[in-house]
Order: C-alpha cells, then structure tokens, then sequence
C-alpha cells in the first residue's frame, strides 16, 4: 500500500491493501474466487451475463484506482494544482454529455444489459463509486475505501452465486443477495458519514475550502486554483472568476457588505442576540471566491467564523439537481435525476430509524458548536441551461410506503434541526448573481442584477406600505390571470383585532431576502380556494410547464404539468419534487412581488428564464407550498419598520406544532410565481364587499404605487 494514505490505525491500513490490492484483480478479470466452468452454465445468455459483470466490476476497480492514484498524488504534491486541472474531466467524464448513454451509472443503459432489478442495481452501485470523489480531496480516506469494500462484497456475492452449479436461472436470489450488501452498506456506515455531515455543517474552518478562498484571493489570476477543489470546473466558472477578478475593489466591498449586511440586518430586525452567535455557514458557487473572501472578512468583524461545506451527493446524503453548499458545474443534472431515489432500492422502516438515531448522535457530538451557528449567508447563482428533466422508466422510485418513510425522515430530521440549531436564534440572507453561462450579454446582465440588488430600500418601504395599508382592511385577495393564464384564486386573510397596532403582511425590503420588492403573509386556510396557475416556471432547478395547483381550504387538492406525454407521470414529477411525498400540502405564504425593475430588466437582456425563485418571486404575486415564512419562529414578535406587529405569522396547520410537532411543518417551501405578463388583476376584497385593485393587466393601479410601473418604459 502507498505511504501516502494516512491511516489512523494498522487495520485500517490492512483494509486498504487488501482492498487495492483486489481491485486491481478485478482490472484484469482475475478474481480469487473459484473458476467458473463453461459445463457449469446453462446457456450463452448466462455467459453473457457472467462477462458483463466483469466488465461492470472492471470498470468501476478502474475508477477507484484512479481516485486512489489522484489521493496519492494530492497528499504528495497538494500545491501541483497543473495536475488536478489536467484530471478534472477525467472524474466526470462517464456522465458527461453523450457519455452518460453508455455510462453504467445510467439506469436505462444498465437496465439494458442486466435486465431491470439487477440493472438498477447496477446504475446505483456505479453512482456510488463517484461519490467517492469528494472523499479524495477532502482528505477523507474511509470515504474511499468503504466505497471500494462495497464494490468487493458485491462482487463476491455475483461470483458466489454463477459459481453455483445449479440454480443459476433464479436471478431473483442473487437479487437479493446484492440488495443485502448494499444494505448493511448503508446501515454500517451512516453513522460515520452522518457524523462528517454534521461536523462539516456547524465546525468553523473544516474542509478544504476556507484556504482556497483564501489562496485564490491572494491571486486572482491563478483561476487553477479552482481545480483544487475536486469539483468539475469548466469555462462557466473560470470566465466568472476572470470576470469577478476585473471588478473594482469597491464594487466587490459593495456586493459583499450587501450580502453580510442585509445578514447582520435579519438579527436586528428580528431582534435576535447575535453577539452569542460564533458562525455562519456559507454557501456559493465556484467562481465568486473574491466576494466570498470579503465577505468572510466582514463576518469575522461581527464575530463570525465561517462554516463552509461541499454540496456532495451520495446514498448517504441523497440526490438532488439543487446545490447545497459549495458546489462547481453540474456535468449532468439528467444524472442527478435519476438517481434522486436510489435509496428506494433498501430503504424500510429500521433503516430509517437508524438513520435517525446517527443523526441524532452525531447532532449531540456537535451540540454546542451547533448552538453558537448562526445560519446561513448564501450566493446563489443563475445563467446555466435551464435544465428539463427526461422521465426514466427504469430510475429507482419509492414505492407508496417508502414515500411516507421519506416524509416521516424528513419531518424528524427538519425537527432536530431546529432543536440543535434553534429557528428563533438564527437568522440568513440570500443574494443571487448571473455566472458567464448567462450568454454574450454577461457583463449587461451583471450590472443589471447589481442594479436590482442595490435598489433604494426606503423608495420600495414606502410603496409596499401603501400596499399593506389597503390589505390590511381586506378580507380576501382574488387574483386571475390573462393571456392564458388559467390562475382564479381567493386568498383568505387573518383578520386584525387591533389595526392600530397590528398588521397583516410584512414589508420586505432588502435584508436577509436580496432583492428587495414584495409584501407577503401567511394566509388563512380554510376559504382560500382555486387554481394557481403558469405556463412556465422554474423550481429548485428544475423547468416545469403549464404547472396548475388547485387547492381547497388552502390545501393542495389537485395538481398537473405538461413536462410529460402521460398525465400520471406529471403528476408523479409534482409528487417528488414540489408536495416531496406528502400527500398534500398547504399554502404557506400569499406575497406581491414589486420589483418591476427585475422584471423588465429580465426580459430586456433575455434571462427571464434563468431566474433564481430569489428573484423571479419579487417579479409577481407568488404563493408558496409547504411551511410558513415563519416556520419554527411563530411565536417571536415581529413588527414592521412602521411599529406595527406582523401577527398572520401561523395558519392552522402550523398552530398544530403546540400540540404535536410532526403535524405541524413539512419542511419545504416552493414558491410558485405568476409573472406579471400572465396576471389580470389582483383585487382586496374587504368583509363588506368593497374591492379595491391593486394590479390591473399587469400594472400597479393602486395610488401610492405608480413610481412601479416607470420600469415597464426602460
């Protein structure tokens, strides 16, 4: 074995040499196992079989021998960045474009040489040998090698069952023999890689990031540095790093004080104690490693460390097109899709519970650390092909049971969460810039988005207040639609006992929620009935089209898109990616997005379709599904900067949290926008009958708010 792995115990060190050592077997085709003789097949479809799986089994040894190659050569050389450039693609080549047809990790191709069980199988296997990657640059040896056992156990079961001299035609057995492995994988090991989520998630300094940061601030010319991350990187984040690299130093002072500013501001507001806070986790894409240095600059002056993760996907930590953490390109968001519910392969009840209890543990190990996190400071970008998901017949999915299984893990570990890191202690902030993907416009579409992030907060209070005024004497909102537009929604509202004192909706300028530009509420339930409807959006990554939710008593009732030929599939798409396996969900927020200016801007440089949720929202009236803007923060006073208390901060599912905490929150929240060139009208409604418009055709009608529609002329 190499000198260079770090063992932190000699059996560790056996383990890895042994490992390595068979792996390299499986390279050639040679095993330990017993020779497998042709008399003892039964036909050529079972030889067949038989050479496929070594060629499967090759093919992932390959692979893990290269990551171990490239672990060897980062613990020797970890400034020879020239040579982590050089491999980059080598890491995501077989899922890159085109390759990803024959790649193993694709379930419809794995699926066509073993057959469906086995195939997804297979496809769930090859996905897991690429996790190991972040493991080999995060100096996480165990990652790799419990990566590389598994693949071994599973060969030696495949070898064991066609070394067999009968009972070869039941499939069925080595089936379940694989799914047994892959099993006790999961079981053995989320304790240990729970453990590392947990200390990447609350411990400051942690991880290879915090010096990149710093090294590639130090010179930003030397782009290679990005490499060093283990990420795929491509032209997209090296041009945006150039490009983040020729801002002024002011203008980079600007973007980063508004960011850690507007943080700072969501502590004040909300007045929580941020002097007994210790950290900030941050999350980002490659390529802003400037701004992001400044902004961990301007932490540390509030007394914040910075707490800095990878967005890494596993069966340990899930699939998902939408980034966690610190994350490079995507070289196949189609990849990301399909396995999304690999883990319907073993999932049940007791490993759920397990799951659980390792989650549980590795919060305790971490309990004080995560006590003093103060939350979230997250850049997002936007730019990349919007990406529209291809259905896959033979991807992995949870049965029904699973499906509640899922939510069941879901709502626990949403609820520890919240206990570990208390909701009524922390806060964030959000801000989103285009990346060089955005097209031959970037550098327009860059300071059109720092003009948005940077609009004149006390202008924006004072409309949206005129706003609030008018909704703060309705019982009811209704909103319609135009050009197509199927949208005839009733919004109910919490009624005031004390208008003098209290209000509905809150006036959102730009603090935690960069930009500014909406007014939102928590609706009543009950009464708030219809359909919600847009031709086109985008949620969580993902390009939905002619979405339609009706709901009842504010409850999702119904649902449909047209991503699919066959309706029942689109209803499955919103199953998974906006209800996440509820059986229903209800609307958490009613909000009025202002910023016009975002808008217009949008369609004037063509990138409409690439907003981010942060800002599309403040392009429109958006409602959202699941949780409350106020989720686990119920009973924290807040007031707007008129004095008066924000009181619509339940519904009558949140309220269901002083009785049974499971009850009570989803942990989720999708907002869905309807863009103004889609909105008819938008009508208070007070309890006499009175209407008043607010929105008309698209434009604000309601006095107080024309200084809005200016930005239509630009």
């Amino acid at each position: 074995m190499s000198e260079d792995f770090i063992m932190d115990s000699g059996l560790l060190a056996e383990r890895f040499e042994l490992a390595c050592g068979r792996l390299g077997q499986l390279c050639t085709g040679n095993t330990d196992s017993e020779e497998i003789k042709p008399e003892a097949l039964i036909d050529n479809g079972v030889i067949q079989k038989q050479n496929a799986w070594l060629d499967f089994f090759s093919c992932q040894a390959s692979f893990l021998l290269f990551l171990k190659e490239v672990y060897d050569h980062i613990c020797r050389e970890p400034e020879d960045i020239s040579y982590l450039a050089g491999i980059n693609k080598k890491l995501y080549e077989d899922v890159i474009s085109d390759n990803y047809q024959s790649s193993y990790a694709n379930p419809s191709h794995a699926v066509s040489i073993f057959g469906q069980d086995m195939g997804q199988a297979a496809a769930l296997l090859a996905a897991e040998m690429r996790a190991a990657i972040p493991s080999v640059f995060e100096n996480d040896a165990d990652g790799l090698l419990i990566r590389m056992e598994l693949l071994l156990m599973v060969n030696t079961s495949v070898n064991d069952f066609y070394s067999e001299d009968d009972g070869l035609e039941d499939e069925k057995q080595l089936f379940k023999n694989i799914k047994e492995d892959i099993y006790a994988y999961v079981s053995d090991y989320y304790e240990t890689e729970c453990e590392k989520r947990i200390c990447a998630l609350t411990e400051a300094e942690k991880g290879i990031a915090v010096s990149l940061i710093r090294k590639y601030s130090a010179d930003t010319s030397a782009t290679d540095i990005l490499y060093g991350y283990g990420e795929y990187i491509t032209d997209n984040e090296l041009k945006t790093a150039e490009y983040v690299a020729s801002l002024p130093e002011e203008e980079i002072d600007s973007i980063a004080g508004t960011l850690t500013e507007g943080y700072r501001r969501g502590f004040e507001l909300t007045g929580r104690d941020l002097s007994i806070k210790k950290s900030a986790g941050i999350r980002y894409p490659i390529g802003f490693e400037r701004i992001i240095a400044k902004a961990i600059d301007n932490l540390k002056k509030i007394g914040l460390e910075p707490v800095i993760y990878r967005s890494s996907q596993s069966l340990f930590n899930g699939y998902s097109v939408a980034k966690n953490g610190f994350f490079g390109a995507n070289p196949n968001p189609q990849y990301d899709f399909d396995h999304r519910e690999d883990l319907a392969l073993v999932l049940d009840g007791q490993l759920v519970t397990r799951k659980l209890e390792c989650l549980k543990a590795a919060w305790e190990n971490h309990k004080d650390s995560a006590k003093v996190h103060a939350g979230p400071v997250v850049l997002e970008c936007f730019g990349t092909k919007p990406f529209v998901p291809e259905s896959c017949s033979n991807a992995i999915k949870y049965s029904e049971k699973q499906r509640g299984l899922n939510v069941r893990f879901r709502t626990e570990s949403g609820t520890m969460t919240n206990h570990y890191i208390p909701g009524d202690e922390r806060s964030f902030t959000i801000m989103a810039l285009p990346v060089y993907d955005a097209g031959k416009d970037f550098e327009k579409i860059f300071d059109a988005v720092l003009k948005i992030n940077t609009l004149d907060n006390e202008l924006y209070f004072r409309i949206q207040q005129s706003i609030i005024d008018v909704l703060d004497t309705a019982d009811h909102i209704c909103v319609r639609g135009m050009n197509g537009n199927r949208t005839e929604l009733t919004v109910a509202l919490v009624e005031l006992t004390d208008p003098g004192h209290q209000t509905k909706f809150e006036n959102c300028v730009a603090d935690v929620n960069i930009p500014v530009g909406e007014v939102f509420t928590s609706p009543v339930l009950k009464g708030t009935n219809g359909t919600l409807h847009v031709s086109r959006v985008f949620l969580n990554e993902i390009e939905y089209k002619d979405l339609s939710i009706v709901l009842k008593d504010g409850m999702v009732s119904d649902y449909s898109c047209a991503n699919f030929e066959d309706p029942d599939e689109g209803r499955h798409f919103i199953e998974e990616n906006i209800l996440f396996n509820h059986k229903t969900l209800p609307v958490g927020e009613a909000a009025i997005g202002t910023n016009t200016t975002a808008y217009v801007l949008s369609k004037k440089y063509g990138f409409e379709s690439l907003l981010p949720i942060l800002i599309a929202e403040k392009t429109g009236p958006h409602f959202a599904l699941g949780d409350t803007c106020y989720s686990h923060s119920e009973d924290i006073k807040v007031y707007n900067p008129d004095g008066k208390e924000i009181i619509a901060r339940d519904n009558e599912i949140s309220v269901l949290r002083k009785e049974d905490v499971s009850k009570a929150y989803f942990n989720c929240h999708t907002d869905i926008t309807i863009p103004y060139d889609e909105l008819g009208s938008l009508i208070a409604v007070a309890k006499d009958g009175r209407e008043t418009v607010i929105i008309e055709n698209g434009r604000f009608v309601l006095k107080g708010t024309e200084e809005l529609n200016k930005a239509f002329e630009l």
